[in-house]
């Protein structure tokens, strides 16, 4: 310090200047930074679970809370762009105004849509099944896709291109989405790397740095206690079979991948039998509830409206029970057991979302007449399709929701309460149900990957997933700290963080293929929402380029020409490859480093 104080008395009075403001404001964004801490969502709460449960349990409350922000994120974008526009238009606020483009070759019963909407003496039932199902009075709600009719706004002078505005606020909080999760993987992959260590460093670690001095509860210290020793376990019972495996004869090879290539066939014929349940409930489940819907009871009707989402929910619950008997036949180590099986359920949560709209797409594109074909899509069953497509992910939302719910409520409450009061040996040994930090996480990623491909067709799907996840959050501490209790296989947090995130993105890109498919390739209702006079919606693009000026005009054709496009590809090519060596180059000065540690 003093010799520090020296050299700022040698330097001019303007550097001096300088460097003390600069420590100064350093000093600010510091205090502003401890500031916004106190106000950061769940602090306490999540600081509170890190204590009594560990690092692992935290990492996915932690995770919770980030998805909360980026659905509310999400949310400002779609409602700011899309939703306030039209809103403020519609009502002539701010001295606006609409302007609504006839329909120009398009045949006239294409246009025809009257939604369902609640007339007349209507019952309270009635209005409870279209809340569970977004039918009546909420399908001409700004909540829906079809309630955004107008072509353009008028706000005082500006014009406001509202199909434009869509379809790039709907890239806005793709791509918004995409460099968020990947931004925090980097993070947890650094971490990642520096836990990839061989098993004598990982007996190391585990025996002289295991500990997790954020614990302060008892019981969570003996949880503690016996993780490590899960962990320390694992790893004996993963060199005994690297020993098994180097003294396995040809016969015994042949022995076990026969029989795991038997057991794959069956994994296949579950997923298999998934989705063409799937496929066959959603079939079921369009054709009733499109037509005569109303000479069924309300529970008739509620059922069969309901009927994918339940076949998804059964698949989801019944498909790992399956998967996680199968792996232990399978005679894999503990460590690959585990992510074979998470990712063998992350492939059906997520391919069953994938199931669910390509039926709903074969029976929107599946065109028997003239009439039909002339409108591009089934017009008579999907007047505005991209509406139907909204309330199914809004069911989902709903149902995946409930089911959260009645799981707490119906199913954990009732065993805390058996396991608590009742001294059956059979009660006591089924024990309470363990709080498994990958399945929960499933749950909610699967949750999310619904809201990225709902969030085109159902604008406010974000606030609703904002709302469930900002319950969910209630449910699963309460489940956590009273009817629950933690996993006994051990969760390490930077390597659950990465995982969930790598999870989250498999979703994402997941979510990309139906709504991209939906944007450039299956053409647009005519009779409801921003894009009824462009053939895709992917056509108000180039209609907007047209009306730049010429020179403009060549300098965006030249971009999205091959002349561009195949040098381009070229050049990230090389910067790719250049940092896939430099990767390896570091990797192995890593190696370096460890072998001399």
């Amino acid at each position: 310090r003093d010799s520090q104080e020296a050299n700022i008395k040698s330097l001019s009075g303007w550097n001096q200047w300088k460097r003390t403001s600069h420590k100064s404001w350093r000093k600010v964004l510091d205090e502003a930074k401890d500031l916004f801490s106190y106000l950061e969502l769940w602090r306490h709460d999540i600081h509170s679970i890190e204590g009594k449960f560990g690092t692992g349990i935290q990492s996915y409350f932690s995770f919770l809370r980030f998805l909360v922000l980026l659905n509310f994120v999400i949310f400002i974008l779609m409602f700011s762009f899309v939703t306030l526009p039209s809103v403020i238009s519609k009502y002539g606020i701010f001295n606006s105004s609409i302007a609504k483009i006839p329909a120009s070759g398009i045949e006239p019963h294409c246009t025809v849509y009257s939604p369902s909407g609640n007339k007349g003496l209507v019952y309270f039932y009635t209005y409870l099944k279209d809340l569970l199902t977004g039918t009546g009075f909420l399908e001409v709600t700004s909540l829906f896709y079809g309630y955004y009719t107008i072509d353009s706004a008028w706000i005082s002078m500006f014009r406001y291109n509202l199909p434009l505005a869509y379809l790039l606020t709907t890239f806005a909080y793709l791509g918004l989405s995409l460099l968020w999760i990947i931004k925090r993987s980097v993070e947890g992959f650094k971490q990642n790397l520096v836990h990839a260590e061989d098993q004598f460093q990982s007996y190391c670690n585990k025996v002289f740095a295991g500990w997790d001095f954020c614990i302060t509860d008892l019981s969570a210290a003996r949880l503690k206690h016996r993780s490590l020793q899960y962990e320390l376990k694992t790893d004996l019972e993963e060199e005994r079979l690297k020993q098994k495996i180097a003294n396995r004869t040809m016969k015994d090879k042949l022995r076990i991948y026969s029989l795991r290539l038997f057991l794959n066939i069956i994994v296949l014929a579950v997923l298999s039998g998934c989705f063409y349940s799937i496929y066959r409930a959603t079939a079921f489940s369009q054709e009733n509830s499109s037509s005569n819907g109303n000479n069924i009871k309300f529970e008739a009707n509620l059922l069969v409206q309901y009927l994918p989402s339940i076949v998804i929910t059964l698949a989801n619950f019944i498909a790992p029970q399956i998967f996680s008997v199968l792996i232990r036949l399978e005679d894999y180590s503990p460590a690959f057991e585990i992510r074979l099986t998470l990712l063998r359920c992350v492939f059906v949560r997520l391919a069953n979302i994938g199931v669910l709209l390509f039926s709903l797409w074969s029976h929107i594109s599946s065109c028997a007449t003239d009439k039909c074909n002339a409108c591009g899509y089934n017009y008579e069953l999907y007047p505005c399709w991209e509406s139907e497509v909204g309330q199914e992910m809004y069911k989902l939302l709903i149902f995946d929701f409930i089911i959260i719910l009645a799981v707490t409520l119906f199913v954990d409450f009732p065993r805390k309460l058996l396991v608590t009061h009742c001294s059956c040996k059979l009660v006591q040994w089924c024990g309470l149900q363990e709080f498994g930090i990958s399945d929960n996480v499933l749950e909610i990623i699967y949750g999310q990957t619904i809201c990225w491909i709902g969030t085109f067709y159902s604008p406010l799907l974000p606030a609703i997933a904002t709302i469930k996840y900002f319950i969910v959050f209630y449910i699963k501490k309460i489940s956590l700290i009273h009817t629950r209790k933690p996993s006994a296989r051990p969760f390490r947090a930077s390597s659950s963080n990465f995982f969930f995130l790598v999870v989250l993105l498999i979703g994402l890109l997941l979510a990309f293929v139906p709504v991209g498919v939906s944007i450039a390739y299956i053409p647009s209702s005519k009779a409801c929402g921003p894009f009824r006079n462009f053939k895709t919606s992917w056509a108000v693009v180039p209609d907007t380029i047209l009306g730049f000026p010429t020179d403009l005009q060549k300098v965006l054709y030249g971009i999205a020409s091959e002349a561009f496009a195949v040098p381009f590809f070229i050049v990230v090519c090389i910067v790719m490859f250049y940092f896939i060596a430099l990767a390896g180059a570091h990797k192995r000065v890593v190696e370096q480093l460890r072998e001399q540690l």
